[in-house]
């Protein structure tokens, strides 16, 4: 079984080999990660080489369309999908928002959204705001022992007049890698569509999408080692069902339907460079061809180099007593989201005093402020998080866990 080379993978991020960045831990990685080389350089070169209106005759118009069809296209390879089912904006929240808009005119009143309180406010408040045109939400509540979602209580919901449900792949702060397809099987088969929030999950690796069965899937690039770029996979057929939110001329061009701002063009083009990071690590470690397993094959890899971290930071923390943990005790089906609260000491306190270590950490509700109030945590005193990504190495872990033993 093949093992991350990390001394390869630091290597392909400057922050870690930043002057001003020695000595500080990463731990807020599903808040925004590190930049990959590979990214920087091509946003780079076409804020220098290629900074004009794409997609003209003349050069550098023209290299610079090229390279944003390029990045658009490498994308849906990863993701398994067709390159006009790939969508860019600035944000997971404005994509989501997009997707509502274009459901105002599609719904009917009486219509039914299953949204849950598990997920991040992105993929919750804008479906509940159509309840002024007369679409029924019904909330898919998590266990509050667990703080899981159990497909039980889903099946309690559908019904015939169940439109979409919307769900998370993983929360951002229970961290549990919830079952996707079994439960987009299961939405299809009572007749509805599946939105899934992919944030807290792409940046353990790219999803595959078409294994998945989700008619929407959402990501954001920011923390998948790239820009502050949002990625929305539509399947076609959904795109050919809601009615078009972009200008009225490109009806017909399934990229722009959905997309009623103009993209960035530079940071489209440099999805490129987050593609080539991906593609550095297959290469590296695996004597195989660029083919449709190259996703799974590469998020496994990422994968297992997280558990191997997560392990003795899940240990430290269910064996101190004070902690409360929220989520599994157990690296099963598990990202290296780990949050919780510490009796009779604020969150604030805790990330204060980490960053006084030079390591970050994050505090708060982490905008999953119904899941605060579904675990009777106050919303506006949230969550000790801490997150990591592959490129986090056992040393900082264990930094991190010296750090933590000392506070609490």
């Amino acid at each position: 079984m093949t093992t991350l080379d990390i001394e390869f993978v630091r290597n392909q991020f400057p922050a870690f080999s930043e002057p001003t960045l020695e000595g500080f831990s990463h731990f807020e990685n599903a808040g925004g990660s590190y930049a990959c080389v590979q990214m920087i350089n091509a946003l780079h070169h076409y804020y220098s080489a290629t900074k004009v209106q794409p997609y003209y005759g003349f050069e550098p118009s023209h290299g610079a369309g090229m390279e944003m069809t390029r990045g658009r296209e490498r994308m849906a390879s990863w993701l398994n999908v067709d390159a006009e089912e790939v969508h860019f904006s600035a944000s997971t929240s404005q994509n989501s928002y997009v997707v509502a808009q274009a459901l105002r005119d599609h719904l009917n009143a009486g219509d039914e959204i299953i949204v849950t309180n598990q997920d991040h406010e992105a993929n919750i408040g804008v479906w509940r705001k159509l309840e002024a045109q007369g679409i029924v939400i019904r909330e898919w509540q998590i266990n509050p022992e667990t703080a899981e979602l159990e497909i039980e209580r889903l099946d309690a919901l559908l019904n015939e007049n169940t439109r979409i449900v919307a769900f998370t792949h993983c929360s951002n702060i229970v961290g549990s890698i919830n079952p996707v397809r079994e439960w987009t099987d299961k939405i299809h088969a009572a007749g509805a569509l599946a939105f899934v929030d992919g944030v807290s999950y792409a940046g353990h690796g790219l999803p595959d999408v078409d294994e998945l069965g989700a008619d929407i899937y959402f990501f954001s690039l920011y923390k998948v080692y790239g820009p502050h770029l949002g990625v929305m996979v539509m399947r076609q057929a959904v795109n050919e069902l809601l009615p078009n939110q972009g200008h009225f001329f490109n009806v017909d061009h399934a990229t722009s339907r959905f997309t009623p701002a103009g993209p960035d063009h530079a940071q489209i083009a440099s999805v490129n460079g987050v593609i080539d990071y991906f593609e550095a690590i297959d290469a590296h470690h695996f004597d195989a061809k660029a083919d449709s397993s190259k996703t799974t094959r590469v998020g496994a890899l990422l994968h297992r180099a997280e558990t191997e971290n997560l392990e003795p930071l899940l240990d430290f923390l269910k064996q101190r007593k004070g902690i409360n943990l929220i989520g599994k005790s157990t690296t099963d089906n598990r990202a290296p989201t780990v949050s919780f609260t510490v009796d009779g000491v604020d969150p604030e306190i805790i990330a204060e005093k980490l960053a006084k270590q030079r390591i970050g950490i994050a505090n708060g509700n982490c905008y999953a402020y119904r899941l605060m109030e579904a675990l009777g945590i106050p919303p506006e005193q949230g969550v000790v998080r801490l997150s990591f990504v592959h490129y986090t190495s056992k040393e900082e872990v264990r930094r991190l866990i010296d750090a933590l033993a000392d506070i609490i």
